[in-house]
C-alpha cells in the first residue's frame, strides 16, 4: 500500500473514531439539564459579555477495563510492527469507560469518559495522544460535557491534560486534568484513574 492511500485510509479512521465518540455521548446530552437549542445557545452568547469567568474543580474516577468480560476500552485499530513495536506503537483504542464518584467499582457513577487513545511513540517513553469527552450525567453537570485533548505518557506520576472546550454549564471551558493511576493490573491491563479537573468556565 503506498503512503497516499494509507494516508487517506488514516484519515477516514480517525474521520469514524471521532464520529463514534459523538454518537456515545448523544444520549446522555439529550437527558441534560442545559438546555441547548439554537435559541437557547444564541442566547447565552449574548449575555456572555456580562456574565464571570469562574473556576471549579472536580475530582472522580475513571474505570479503563481492557480485559474484563464486559471491557470498557476495545482495540480497533493497530498497524502490521505493532505487535514487535516495546510501545505498541500505533495500536488505537476506543473507550466509554465510567466515571465514579470513589475508587471502588461499586461508586456511584457520575457520567461517562468517551474517547480515542492512540499510541504515539516510537521510542521508551510509551506516549499516548488522548481525545476524549467527559460526559456528566448526574448531579449540577447534568448533561454537560469537557473535551480532553493532548498527551498521556504512561509512565510518568502526573499525566497532564489540557481542556479544550465544553459543552452545556461548561461552553468555552478552558482548564487543566491531571491524571493519576489509582491501580494498575499488569496481568488484565485493567486500571482506575484518579481524575483531578480544574476548570474555568462561565
Amino acid at each position: 500500500m503506498d503512503k497516499i492511500s494509507m494516508k487517506m485510509k488514516t484519515t477516514q479512521l480517525i474521520a469514524i473514531l471521532w464520529w463514534v465518540v459523538a454518537m456515545m455521548a448523544l444520549p446522555i446530552l439529550a437527558h441534560g439539564s442545559i438546555d441547548q437549542s439554537p435559541a437557547a445557545v444564541k442566547k447565552w452568547f449574548k449575555e456572555l459579555r456580562h456574565a464571570k469567568e469562574k473556576l471549579t474543580e472536580l475530582h472522580f474516577y475513571v474505570h479503563d477495563r481492557v480485559t474484563a468480560e464486559s471491557p470498557t476500552s476495545v482495540l480497533v485499530a493497530q498497524a502490521n510492527s505493532t505487535s514487535k513495536s516495546p510501545t505498541m506503537f500505533g495500536a488505537t483504542y476506543v473507550f466509554d469507560d465510567p466515571m465514579t464518584l470513589g475508587p471502588e467499582p461499586s461508586s456511584k457513577i457520575i457520567g461517562h469518559a468517551h474517547g480515542i487513545t492512540s499510541s504515539a511513540s516510537k521510542e521508551e517513553d510509551a506516549s499516548q495522544i488522548g481525545i476524549m469527552n467527559l460526559v456528566f450525567n448526574d448531579g449540577k453537570f447534568n448533561g454537560s460535557s469537557l473535551t480532553v485533548l493532548g498527551d498521556y505518557p504512561f509512565f510518568q506520576k502526573y499525566k497532564e491534560m489540557p481542556i479544550v472546550g465544553g459543552s452545556g454549564a461548561f461552553r468555552l471551558a478552558r482548564g487543566i486534568v491531571t491524571a493519576i493511576i489509582h491501580t494498575y493490573n499488569d496481568t488484565t491491563q485493567n486500571e482506575i484513574i484518579d481524575f483531578h479537573v480544574l476548570v474555568l468556565h462561565y
